[in-house]
C-alpha cells in the first residue's frame, strides 16, 4: 500500500511539473500583440481555464498524497521488536562457602609475598 502511494505521488509530481510548464507566463500576451501565433492548442481562451483547473486538481492530489505519506511515516510500526516481550532475566544467588569470599567469577588475587628479615 505504501509503495503504491509513493509511486502515485511521483506520478502526480511529474504531472504537476508538466502542467505548470505548459502554462503561459504573464509576459506572453505582449508577444502575441506583435504578430505572435494566434492558433494555440487550447484555443484563444483555453489555456487559462483548462490549465488553471488542471493545476488545481493536481495540486489537491499532491497535497493529499503528501499528507497521507507524512501520516503513514509517523504511525509506521515496522520494527522487528514490535510484539515481542523482554527476555526473562535469570538471577543466581551465590552460595557462601565459609571463609572464602564470594567471587564474581574473576581469578583469585595472589597472596602477598612475605619477606624474611635478616
Amino acid at each position: 500500500m505504501h509503495t503504491a502511494i509513493v509511486s502515485f505521488h511521483v506520478i502526480i509530481c511529474i504531472a504537476m511539473i508538466l502542467v505548470v510548464l505548459l502554462q503561459t507566463g504573464k509576459g506572453a500576451d505582449m508577444g502575441a500583440a506583435f504578430g505572435g501565433s494566434s492558433q494555440t492548442v487550447f484555443g484563444s481562451s483555453g489555456p487559462g481555464t483548462f490549465l488553471g483547473k488542471m493545476t488545481t486538481f493536481v495540486a489537491i492530489f499532491f497535497m493529499l498524497t503528501s499528507l497521507w505519506l507524512a501520516y503513514s511515516s509517523i504511525n509506521k510500526s515496522s520494527s522487528i521488536m514490535d510484539g515481542s516481550s523482554a527476555p526473562g532475566v535469570e538471577r543466581t544467588i551465590p552460595i557462601d562457602q565459609g571463609d572464602n569470599p564470594v567471587s564474581d567469577g574473576a581469578a583469585p588475587a595472589p597472596e602477598p609475598v612475605k619477606e624474611k628479615a635478616d
